[in-house]
C-alpha cells in the first residue's frame, strides 16, 4: 500500500529501545503495528537483545539501520546516540528488562538503548518484561518508582505463564496496549 503525501506528514518518528529479553521476538510485531499507525520506526538495541533477535530481522522490517554500537560510524560526524534522540519524537523501550531499568535508574549509559535513553528530550515509555521474582523484587520496583518520579511512562507487564514457566506479573504488555500507551503520550 502506497501512503500518500499527507500521510507521509502525519508520520512521527519512534526509536525503539530493545533489550535482552525472550520478549524482544514481540518487539517484531511491535515496530509492524507501529508502521501501521503512521509512525517512522528505527530501532536501537542491546547486544544481548541480539541473542533473541538479529539486527537484520529489524532493519528489513523498518528499512533503516539499528544502532547496535554506540562508537559505530558510518563516515559521518554524528555520533548515533545523538542524532537518534534529536531525531526521535517518542522512545518506548520494549521489552526493558532489570538490567535496564537499573541502568536508567543508576543513571548509567554503558550501552546504545541506555546512551539514547538519558539523552532524549522526548517523552519516554517503558515495557518491563522480565521473570516475576525479578519484576517483584523490592529493589526493581524501587528503580521502577525512581524513573516514574522524574517523568519516566511505564506500561505494567501482563500476568501470565512466562517463558521460564513461571506463573506471575513480567511477560510483556500486550502490542495493543503499548500501542494505546504511546498514542496517549502524544
Amino acid at each position: 500500500m502506497r501512503l500518500s503525501s499527507s500521510d507521509i506528514m502525519k508520520k512521527k518518528n519512534l526509536l525503539l529501545g530493545v533489550s535482552g529479553s525472550i520478549a524482544a521476538y514481540k518487539a517484531c510485531d511491535l515496530v509492524r503495528r507501529l508502521q501501521d499507525n503512521h509512525y517512522e520506526v528505527s530501532v536501537v538495541m542491546t547486544a544481548c537483545a541480539e541473542k533473541f533477535v538479529t539486527p537484520l530481522t529489524f532493519e528489513v522490517l523498518t528499512q533503516r539501520p539499528v544502532c547496535r554500537d554506540m562508537f559505530a560510524r558510518d563516515g559521518q560526524w554524528d555520533m548515533a546516540h545523538i542524532s537518534l534522540a534529536q531525531w526521535a519524537q517518542v522512545m518506548v523501550i520494549a521489552p526493558a528488562t532489570a538490567n535496564i531499568i537499573g541502568k536508567l535508574a543508576a543513571g548509567l549509559a554503558d550501552d546504545p538503548v541506555t546512551c539514547v535513553a538519558i539523552t532524549i528530550n522526548a517523552p519516554l515509555l517503558i515495557a518491563p518484561a522480565m521473570n516475576t521474582g525479578m519484576y517483584s523484587n523490592a529493589i526493581v520496583q524501587r528503580n521502577i518508582s525512581e524513573l516514574k518520579k522524574i517523568g519516566m511512562n511505564f506500561i505494567n507487564p501482563k500476568e501470565g505463564r512466562l517463558a521460564c514457566g513461571d506463573t506471575g506479573a513480567g511477560a510483556l504488555a500486550e502490542i495493543n496496549e503499548i500501542l494505546a500507551a504511546i498514542k496517549s503520550l502524544e
